[in-house]
């Protein structure tokens, strides 16, 4: 058999390069990941990459991951792959609802769908953005997620704004950033588009589709947004979390930019 090369990564060693990255306790910290970037061999896996991020926050951090679970959203708009229209009913009539603890999530990664299932995390009652967390200010970001505008002022992302949060993109990059979506929402620019949105969800104990507004997201130029506010403040700090390249974005300072930047840039 092939020897395994490269360097152990461990709880300890991720550890320590989340502190030396500025990973503080008691910091408000959403985290986007991508777990294969950290390398080739991780002692406990995803495990262990939560498990590090818990020990430097502390007592008095909290940990926020998104756990989005696009698969439950109206057939009518799938691309990858898209379906038969003459299916579209059924699978709003028969798809099983939104379940806190059992729909799975979409394009998230390993990482957010192990810490969802950690005792001590609750995960939002958004049925396709929803968030989980963990730590002192759990309730206070994951309570009242509401159906409209997933992403704006009644999501976590707004209270992790209140909380003056922090966001780490670990092994992804700003195209990943949902707080940019927070800053969508605030801005004014033109060809901002709303339209409905809809998923199964139980209501006053009854299965039911559930339709609401969301607006018409636009990620594209989100790389180029934070390469600008990099370049005027200077406020992302770059690193690696092991082989894992990686940036420390203070939240409310990347949003308010955001705003003013869409509003001249966008048209």
């Amino acid at each position: 058999m092939e020897e395994v090369q490269g360097k152990l990564i461990t709880v300890q060693t991720l550890a320590e390069d989340f502190r030396r990255l500025g990973v503080q306790a008691g910091m408000t910290l959403l985290v986007h990941s991508s777990f294969k970037s950290l390398g080739e061999w991780v002692a406990g896996g995803p495990v262990a990459v939560i498990l590090a991020l818990e020990e430097v926050l502390g007592e008095e951090g909290t940990l926020v991951m998104p756990t989005h679970s696009g698969d439950l959203s109206d057939p009518a708009g799938w691309s990858n792959p898209p379906v038969p229209q003459e299916w579209w009913q059924s699978i709003r009539e028969q798809m099983p609802v939104y379940d806190p603890d059992l729909t799975l999530l979409r394009g998230m990664g390993v990482i957010p769908d192990c810490f969802r299932k950690q005792k001590g995390v609750q995960r939002s009652s958004h049925p396709l953005s929803s968030f989980a967390a963990w730590g002192k200010y759990r309730d206070e970001i994951i309570n009242g997620h509401g159906l409209d505008h997933s992403l704006g002022e009644d999501s976590p992302l707004a209270r992790i704004y209140e909380l003056d949060g922090r966001i780490l993109l670990l092994g992804v990059g700003n195209l990943n950033n949902t707080s940019l979506h927070l800053a969508e929402c605030r801005a004014s620019f033109a060809g901002k588009k709303e339209g409905v949105a809809g998923a199964p969800m139980m209501l006053e104990g009854s299965r039911q589709w559930v339709e609401f507004k969301e607006q018409e997201w636009d990620s594209d130029d989100f790389v180029q947004l934070a390469e600008q506010f990099q370049g005027e403040t200077g406020l992302i700090t770059y690193g690696h979390i092991a082989a894992a390249p990686t940036q420390l974005i203070p939240q409310r300072e990347i949003v308010d930019y955001a705003v003013g930047w869409m509003e001249r840039n966008r048209e």
